[in-house]
């Protein structure tokens, strides 16, 4: 397993020398998110003071743009990073696609399927020379003029990862991408049961297919460090099972219900009340609870044979410390 370094979310200046040193450190890649700021232009800033490191996005919000500015985008980082990024593309959730970004919002599954095929339909055109011609049910590409065409380079296009949680999602990444981002709100049960067949009924051979966890871990030496840990994965895990689309998560546990409960909660706005529901048995189920040398051999045991590579998601942050033993022994 590889083990990268999830950039935290902040200024895309910062980006510059959190990479920097997480290539000294010895990771495999770095991510970042789109939150706060465009994940590209943090990926740019970093792929300029780095050699080694990988570098990708997880995610960007594919919805929010249209497949050839997807393509562009890729197309450009890939250049300057010579050959390093990780694309990594996710559709967000209706409300924020349609209210926030005002893009369409159909048929996820079927559209981000198309919308892979598309980006790859613009960068074979490039890079064949051939006429650019793809029609779908969502998007069509049908003009690509000389000037337009981006000058050849060598590296190659760069990879398509596709995050997912539900199904029919994750069985799109299998059949159409080059690797798979798994949502921090997940379980080894939920892995094992429902995600990892459905990426076969993507693809039956997964040797070579990218599968990337952020695994939620709360960690700390002291019972004081450890509490504070444990309360920052209680509120980010009630957040994320207040939301619709992730129920399925809590249904392969018998959480259902406390899902529905939540979701009411959370259109109260009684975020405090939301984190108090989150029981030991739910937390440690989505979360790795320990002192960094229990959590580093629990991520081992339950995801060791599932994920080729790891970024550690800490709700509450972690002390470098911590973070360093953890990351120490998880490689050991």
């Amino acid at each position: 397993m590889k083990v990268d370094f999830s950039i935290p979310i902040g200024d895309p200046l910062d980006a510059r020398e959190t990479a920097r040193q997480a290539e000294r450190d010895g990771y495999d890649a770095v991510w970042t998110s789109e939150v706060t700021y465009d994940p590209f232009v943090s990926l740019a800033v970093a792929a300029t003071v780095t050699e080694r490191v990988q570098l990708g996005t997880a995610i960007a919000v594919a919805f929010a743009r249209n497949p050839m500015s997807v393509a562009v985008l890729g197309n450009d980082l890939q250049q300057l990073s010579r050959g390093r990024l990780l694309l990594g593309l996710g559709t967000q959730i209706k409300a924020h696609i349609t209210r926030r970004f005002s893009m369409p919002w159909s048929q996820p599954a079927k559209r981000m399927r198309e919308y892979v095929l598309a980006v790859r339909a613009v960068w074979e055109a490039w890079e064949q020379g051939s006429r650019l011609d793809f029609r779908g049910d969502f998007y069509s590409h049908t003009l690509m003029t000389p000037m337009f065409t981006p000058r050849p380079h060598p590296y190659g296009r760069p990879p398509v990862l596709l995050a997912g949680v539900g199904p029919a999602m994750t069985e799109v990444a299998g059949e159409v991408a080059d690797g798979f981002l798994c949502h921090g709100f997940t379980t080894e049960r939920y892995l094992r049961e429902v995600t990892l067949p459905a990426l076969r009924r993507g693809r039956t051979d997964l040797s070579g297919f990218e599968i990337v966890g952020f695994p939620m871990v709360a960690t700390g030496r002291t019972e004081q460090a450890l509490a504070a840990a444990a309360a920052g994965a209680r509120a980010q895990i009630a957040f994320y099972a207040s939301t619709p689309a992730y129920r399925g998560v809590l249904d392969q546990h018998g959480y259902g219900e406390l899902g529905e409960e939540l979701h009411t909660l959370s259109l109260r706005g009684e975020w405090a009340r939301m984190s108090e529901l989150i029981d030991d048995t739910l937390l440690r189920e989505v979360c790795v609870v320990g002192t960094p040398e229990e959590v580093a051999a629990g991520l081992r045991t339950r995801y060791g044979d599932i994920f080729t590579r790891a970024s550690l998601y800490t709700p509450s942050g972690l002390d470098q410390a911590d973070l360093a033993a953890l990351i120490g022994a998880l490689r050991g």
